[in-house]
Parts: C-alpha cells; structure tokens; sequence
C-alpha cells in the first residue's frame, strides 16, 4: 500500500477560500486598463470578452484567478490592455454583482450596460400563452382506454 505523503485530498483545498465573502474596496481602472464584460467562456483559461471602449478582446485568466475565481457569462471585469496586441487582454479581477452596480451608479460603466445578463438572461419568460399544459379527460373516455 502506498503511504500518503500530502496534507489532504481535494476537500481540504476547497475550503481555503472562506476571507473572500468579507468587504473589500471598489478597484478603479488605471491607464492600460479597462472594463469589460464577458461575452462567452472558450476554455482552457480564456474567455471573449466586450470592452467599454466598443472593441472585443480575447481575454486570458491569470494565474492567481484560475480555479479560485469563477467567471461566467455576463460577468463585469477589469482587463489590463497588452500595449503589443490590441486584440488581446488579460483579466486582473471580476466583480462582485454589487460592486459592478456601484460602478454603474458611479458612472464607471455606461447606461446601457445590463448587468445581470448571464446564462439566464437569455431565458424568455411568458406567462400570457393561455395554453394548458395538461389534458383533461372525462369518464367516457378513460372507459375507452
């Protein structure tokens, strides 16, 4: 039998992010950075991201975000400009939804910009269609079955 030589299994990694839920200051942009929101994830620590200055980059997570921070579709970041590729960003943070809305309320982030448009934005709710989903029968004919 093999001797475990670790201090724990994956469980024990998971845990570790517990001093993330408390309050932390609002992060401005600085000069060669920008805020953007992600459009759709590629994989493999990359994501399409739509910049407030109207251009779509290919954005790279860092490392220090990479599996401790979960970005998803519709989320508001900070993405540091590369001064050699135009095209190409690297994401520096995500927002919390309430950051993300102080950055709005602040001017920050344009009017237009929605930010709770992720994976269930897209979802159309009607409730007028009228039409039931169930079929009544009457006694005549259930005998018939």
């Amino acid at each position: 039998m093999p001797k475990n030589k670790g201090k724990g299994g994956k469980n024990r990694k998971r845990g570790k992010n517990e001093a993330d839920d408390e309050k932390r200051e609002l992060i401005f942009k600085e000069d060669g950075q920008e805020y953007a929101q992600v459009l759709r994830m590629l994989g493999n620590g990359r994501c399409e991201a739509m910049c407030i200055d109207g251009s779509k980059r290919l954005c790279h997570i860092r490392g220090k975000m990479h599996k401790k921070v979960w970005i998803a579709a519709g989320d508001i970041i900070l993405v540091g400009l590369r001064d050699y590729q135009d095209d190409k960003a690297d994401i520096i943070l995500k927002y919390m939804p309430d950051e993300a809305r102080l950055l709005k309320a602040y001017g920050e982030l344009p009017e237009n910009t929605r930010l709770n448009e992720g994976i269930a934005g897209g979802i159309d709710e009607e409730d007028d269609g009228g039409a039931d989903d169930y079929i009544e029968f009457e006694d005549e004919d259930i005998d018939k079955i």
